[in-house]
């Protein structure tokens, strides 16, 4: 199950959806979910999906961004990604390494994750290719405190066992792998993350971690491990696939440049993806268009001045989603600096005091 292209039945009064939605917690063991935002600015993260693509180029490249997703719906997914990285050499070894993280909320769950990355680039039929690693930190968590079940006719019952009644959430080891094959303007990449199935259980006094003893299954129960009374709950989160291209095709004789990019996505039980063709003049501005797989088109724009980049996207879905929701809005920002602590350079300023 995947949490971005759920088709919600708009007709059902909204509380009965942010319900179905919560029960997500307690089928988790049987259903994959995605840990990442699939931000719609996917080619200037290329890092944050596949640690193999760091290191491009000569610099310390920082990216981060928001995306407000389905706004106009309440506790509609709410995404920030950043990522950071830098190449550096270890004799005539050419290496790179970086930082990435996002944090996510929709409706009552928090997703979280933090990783490390490492990667080598290597001389490769005329290219680069780079293998990278990525190790890090999945937390999840859900505001029990605020669950609501209505006493009604749709609902007899006002309380649910597959739903625990506090905020609860726990921890687990993440891995990841990544490469990504360069030459003359293309770029190919392959990545998995989620490599470990990591499974994150926690129990209903709030106490959690990804070692913690539960039912396989994702459904509460009390086991022989657990205090009377306490039940055990689980979220999983399937390896994903990620593949992507892009690319850079100048136009002859102009300062035009065209910049094509995709993105699929798979948990290995379905699939989804990106296509992106954007425009580029002089190296400064662009506009283009997107469309995500049965989901939503898109608008692109972007910003650059020297090392800085923003670039801002709305995208409007195609789905029932556009009966409740104006559409969603992204925005991604960055700089690229170059650090140089070679000896030639430590000294190179200047005084003005007379000795």
């Amino acid at each position: 199950m995947m949490h971005r292209h759920n088709q919600l039945q708009l007709t059902l009064p909204l509380r009965l959806i942010l319900v179905c939605a919560a029960l997500w917690l307690g089928i988790a063991g049987a259903s994959a979910q995605y840990a990442e935002p699939m931000m719609s600015q996917y080619y200037e993260l290329p890092s944050f999906y596949n640690p193999g693509a760091m290191g491009r180029t000569d610099f310390i490249r920082v990216r981060a961004g928001g995306r407000l997703q389905w706004v106009g719906i309440d506790r509609a997914p709410v995404s920030v990604a950043g990522v950071a990285d830098m190449p550096f050499k270890i004799g005539k070894r050419r290496l790179a390494t970086g930082l990435a993280l996002q944090h996510e909320s929709y409706g009552l769950y928090r997703n979280m994750t933090l990783g490390a990355m490492i990667a080598y680039r290597m001389k490769f039929l005329g290219g680069t290719l780079s293998p990278g690693l990525r190790i890090g930190l999945l937390n999840q968590s859900f505001k029990g405190s605020e669950v609501y079940i209505p006493d009604d006719d749709d609902f007899h019952n006002p309380t649910d066992e597959a739903l625990p009644t506090s905020d609860v959430g726990g921890n687990a080891l993440d891995l990841g792998a990544g490469l990504t094959y360069e030459r003359r303007g293309f770029m190919a990449g392959v990545s998995v993350l989620h490599a470990n199935s990591p499974t994150v259980r926690f129990t209903s006094d709030g106490i959690g971690s990804g070692a913690i003893s539960g039912s396989r299954d994702g459904t509460p129960g009390d086991t022989p491990s657990s205090p009377e009374g306490v039940k055990n709950y689980e979220f999983h989160v399937s390896p994903t696939l990620y593949f992507t291209l892009a690319g850079n095709i100048p136009i002859k004789n102009t300062l035009f440049e065209v910049l094509p990019s995709a993105m699929i996505v798979s948990d290995f039980s379905d699939i989804t993806g990106i296509a992106t063709a954007r425009f580029r003049y002089n190296k400064m501005v662009s506009a283009g268009l997107s469309y995500r797989y049965r989901d939503g088109v898109a608008l692109h724009l972007g910003l650059e001045i020297k090392n800085f980049y923003a670039g801002y996207t709305y995208e409007y879905p195609l789905s029932e989603i556009s009966k409740a929701s104006s559409g969603s809005h992204e925005l991604v920002a960055g700089y690229s600096f170059k650090l140089d602590l070679s000896d030639k350079n430590r000294h190179k300023h200047k005084s003005i005091r007379i000795l």
